[in-house]
Parts: structure tokens; C-alpha cells; sequence
């Protein structure tokens, strides 16, 4: 593995996201000095959060699986999740409802869940099942120590043995196919597939080694950090703290100084100069590449995931056939998925994800208030040219609509306070073509072939984050704020080296 050369006592983490954050704690727990400089005045990068009429809103992502990773970062400074957080698992993870009327829970435990596939689709669905979940706990035990928490210096790489067992899984063959292998049901097959979508890619056309997506929540297992998804950052950062970080909020970095190959200082938009050893940079690729003065050369152009409409909203009335987090598919399917990452279409058959948080934590909204979060997937500005200040509260009223018709009667008139994302918001603050997704996992795009996190011709600058190894959603930034870590450190590993086994029921304090 390459690493960082030259000294690396002092290290500047730009960027207070988790990715920023994860690396700080596996550094500070192999005796570096950090400093991490964020621009917001809080943590969590996109793991943002808004206070509104007393609703405490999550304003990024709400969906969080492996927590032994947050165990490991904090691990690295002698600290353990059940310290930090109080940790919920969700049960179920979803509630998937469909076009037909029919619904299902998908829950965590595996007899549990076979039961409610046997129920809802009969006994051969159900026994499908079974040999799904198998195959998924093969699939990621392949995948992770070689593909996902590694860094990678040439796609030679990945010749290794676990690479011709992955193939032999069917791991480079199509997601939809993997699943239809066990589930002939439509709507089950939607329920496993779905998730790489995440991973800016329809399921028709993604690898089947993105079934650990789905592994992840319908096998690891969904959780809630009580007080919302911003006690994540909260809690890192206080460890990070009192470890020994120095952390400057409200602080944006405006430019690299360079001696030759090296960065020796960050220059923040308070005119203060902040000589480093080495860096670590945390925002999206093109906000990085600019700090940097360059973007690397590859041989394809990048593409962008799919973006999305987030409509954030407090509430006066409970939706019963909610859970904490519910998927409304549409009727439509393979279309939808067309219209988004080819067409630059808004969908014309939405499939949806809500959640209601205060369903696990009340003390988020008012007394007798909920929280209903909506995202709907769009397409990214670089694929679509929607004029998203004329159309965003059109189109967050159809949305609106669209789910009173299907599942939330009064959704509309119970709704007392909201803000509208759209992808404008998203470029605003920096983030390729609009989507808080970055860079689509196509093959091209995908392990040895994803934007490098060592950035050749300077001797001491790591990136991380979801633009970069291993990729998109909250486990793979987590890893990736550790890859950036090793980079620096080499063969030295700080006290979290080792995944640690996490007693999650230990966090309920």
C-alpha cells in the first residue's frame, strides 16, 4: 500500500462530516496531532441538521447500519459506542408498502423475517428467502476485507483469491437477476434490489456485489441514535475532542499553501494560517479538486449518481401506516429508473422513502408533533436542466398529494412547518452535479477504479469521503475517513485497528 511520506505529526482534517471525523479519531489514536476545520458551525457535514419551531430535524441521511464502524472509530481513542450513544435498533427496518395495497415489514431477524415472506407471498417465497439471506451473508463475508475497507493502489489489486470467490457468487453479474435467483415475487425482489439506488444505480444495471446494500440493513440490522441522526457527529466529535483535536467551526478553507510537492498549510477564510504536516480533505470532488488546483485525469468522464428532493416537515397528526422508515413503490419499476439516470426525468411513477423519527424519539418535535421526512429521487443536474426555484413546491406538493392518495390521509393539512431540498441546494454547497450521492458506483467508477484517496503529485494529501474508496452511504464514509487514516499511518495502527464487537444493547442508557 502507498503511503503518505515525510512526517506526518501535525494533520489537518478539512471537513467535519463523518468521513473528517472517522479519519481524526483513528489518528489521534496513533499519537498524531489534528486539527479538523469545518465551515458549518456544527458537526456532520451532510449529516446536517435544522431547528425549527421546536422540531429537531435530520437533514441528511437517515439510515444507519454497522455501528460496530463508530465503535471502531471511537475505539481508536479508548471509547465505545454504548459511552457515546444510545443506539435503537429499529424492528422493523422498513415497512414496504406497494402499489397493490399489500405490505411488508422487513425485519432483521431471519426466522422473523421468513415468517412475514411466507405470509405475505407463501411458502416457496419464504424458503427463496432462506437461500437469499445465505448468500448474502457469503457475499459480504467475500467482499468486505478485500473490497470495502481496503485501499487500493492499481486494479491489480484485486487479483487475489476472494476476487475468483466473488465470482463465483455471481457477484459481477446483474443485482436484479442475483435476487430473481431466490425470489420470483416482484414486490420481494424490489425489497432486496432497491438499495442501489443508494449506490447511484438502477438495480437492472448494478453488479450484484451491491447486494451488501441490502445485507447491511435487511441482515445487519437498522438503527436510531436517540436525540436524531446528529448525536452521530455529536458524539465523535466530542470524543475527537477530548482526545485532543482541535476543532474550529465556523471556518471555511480557502486555499493549499504548497512547498513543491507538499501542502505545509491550510489558509481559512478568517485569514488564519495553519501549518500541517500532512491533509486530509473531506468535501465533495470537485470543492477538493479546487482546494487541490487540479482534477485527475481519467479515462472515462464521471457520472454522477441520481440526486434527490428532500421535503422535510413537522407535523400535527400521526400516520399509523407508517414505521420508522417506509418505502411507497410505485407501479412502475424499470421505467422509473430509466427516467432518472438516463432521460433526466422526474419520475412519473414515484417510488418514495418517509421517515418518522419521532415514532423511536418523541422528545424530537413538540408534544403531540411528528416528524415526516420524504425523499424522492430526481436526477442530478448534470443529467437534467430542471429550473428547481420554479418547480421545487410544485413538485413537493404532488409528492404530497401523490402519498395522502397512497398511504398518509391529511398529510398536507397536518403539516405546520417545512423546508424543500432540491438538487440547486446541493451544487449550492459544493457537491458534484447536484446530488449529495457523488459519483455513481458503475464498474468504471467502483473499487480500484473509484477516485483515488492517495492524490498523485503531492506527497501528503488523502481524500475521503463518499467520492472516493469504497464509496456512498454512512458505513462505506465511516471506512473511508480509516482509509485516509492508514494512508498516513502506514503500518502504525492506532488502539480501533481491529473491528471491535460492539454489545449494542449495552447503549440504552
Amino acid at each position: 500500500m502507498r503511503t503518505v511520506t515525510g512526517p506526518t505529526d501535525h494533520v489537518v482534517v478539512v471537513g467535519a462530516g463523518l468521513s473528517g471525523l472517522a479519519a481524526a479519531l483513528h489518528l489521534l489514536g496513533a499519537g498524531r496531532e489534528v486539527t479538523v476545520v469545518e465551515r458549518e458551525t456544527t458537526p456532520g457535514g451532510r449529516a446536517g441538521r435544522l431547528d425549527l419551531a421546536g422540531y429537531r430535524m435530520d437533514t441528511g441521511p437517515t439510515v444507519l447500519t454497522m455501528p460496530e464502524l463508530l465503535d471502531e472509530a471511537l475505539g481508536a481513542v479508548g471509547e465505545s459506542v454504548h459511552e457515546r450513544l444510545e443506539l435503537m435498533p429499529l424492528d422493523p427496518a422498513y415497512r414496504a408498502w406497494f402499489a397493490d395495497g399489500s405490505g411488508i415489514d422487513v425485519r432483521t431477524d431471519g426466522h422473523a423475517m421468513e415468517q412475514e415472506v411466507r405470509e405475505f407471498a407463501g411458502p416457496a417465497e419464504a424458503a427463496g428467502y432462506r437461500k437469499l439471506r445465505q448468500w448474502l451473508h457469503r457475499l459480504y463475508a467475500t467482499q468486505y476485507r478485500t473490497f470495502i475497507d481496503a485501499n487500493f493502489d492499481s486494479p491489480l489489486n484485486l487479483v487475489e483469491p476472494n476476487l475468483a470467490r466473488l465470482a463465483a457468487l455471481g457477484g459481477f453479474g446483474s443485482l436484479h437477476r442475483a435476487i430473481g435467483r431466490f425470489l420470483d415475487d416482484e414486490r420481494l425482489k424490489r425489497v432486496f434490489s432497491f438499495q442501489s439506488l443508494y449506490a447511484g444505480v438502477a438495480p437492472h444495471d448494478a453488479l450484484a456485489a451491491y447486494a451488501v446494500i441490502s445485507y447491511m440493513d435487511t441482515v445487519g440490522g437498522v438503527y436510531f441514535p436517540s436525540g436524531g441522526m446528529r448525536a452521530v457527529p455529536d458524539a465523535l466529535s466530542g470524543a475527537a475532542t477530548e482526545a485532543g483535536a482541535t476543532m474550529r467551526y465556523g471556518s471555511a478553507v480557502e486555499r493549499l499553501e504548497r512547498d513543491g510537492s507538499r501542502v505545509t498549510a491550510v489558509h481559512t477564510d478568517h485569514g488564519e494560517r495553519i501549518p500541517c504536516d500532512s491533509v486530509v480533505l473531506t468535501p465533495d470532488l470537485p470543492v477538493s479538486y479546487g482546494l487541490l488546483g487540479h482534477t485527475p485525469r481519467r479515462p472515462l468522464r464521471m457520472r454522477a449518481a441520481p440526486s434527490a428532493l428532500l421535503i422535510h416537515t413537522g407535523t400535527d397528526r400521526e400516520q399509523p401506516l407508517l414505521r420508522h422508515h417506509t418505502l411507497s413503490f410505485g407501479t412502475a419499476w424499470k421505467r422509473t429508473f430509466k427516467e432518472l439516470t438516463r432521460q433526466g426525468r422526474l419520475m412519473t411513477d414515484p417510488s418514495v422513502l418517509i421517515t418518522n423519527p419521532t415514532r423511536s424519539d418523541p422528545s424530537l418535535a413538540p408534544e403531540g408533533r411528528h416528524l415526516h421526512h420524504v425523499l424522492v429521487p430526481c436526477p442530478n443536474l448534470e443529467l437534467a436542466g430542471q429550473d428547481w426555484q420554479r418547480i421545487a413546491e410544485g413538485y413537493a406538493q404532488e409528492t404530497i398529494e401523490l402519498l395522502q392518495d397512497r398511504l398518509m390521509p391529511g398529510f398536507g393539512s397536518s403539516i405546520e412547518v417545512s423546508r424543500i431540498v432540491t438538487p440547486q441546494d446541493w451544487a449550492a454547497r459544493g457537491l458534484l452535479a447536484g446530488t449529495p450521492f457523488s459519483a455513481a458506483h458503475t464498474f468504471p467508477q467502483t473499487g480500484p477504479f473509484r477516485p483515488r484517496n492517495l492524490v498523485r503529485g503531492l506527497d501528503n494529501a488523502v481524500l475521503a469521503g463518499c467520492g472516493t474508496t469504497p464509496g456512498v452511504g454512512v458505513p462505506p464514509v465511516l471506512i473511508s475517513g480509516k482509509l485516509a487514516a492508514r494512508r498516513i499511518l502506514g503500518d502504525e495502527r492506532g488502539s480501533g485497528s481491529a473491528t471491535r464487537t460492539t454489545d449494542l444493547g449495552a447503549g440504552r442508557r
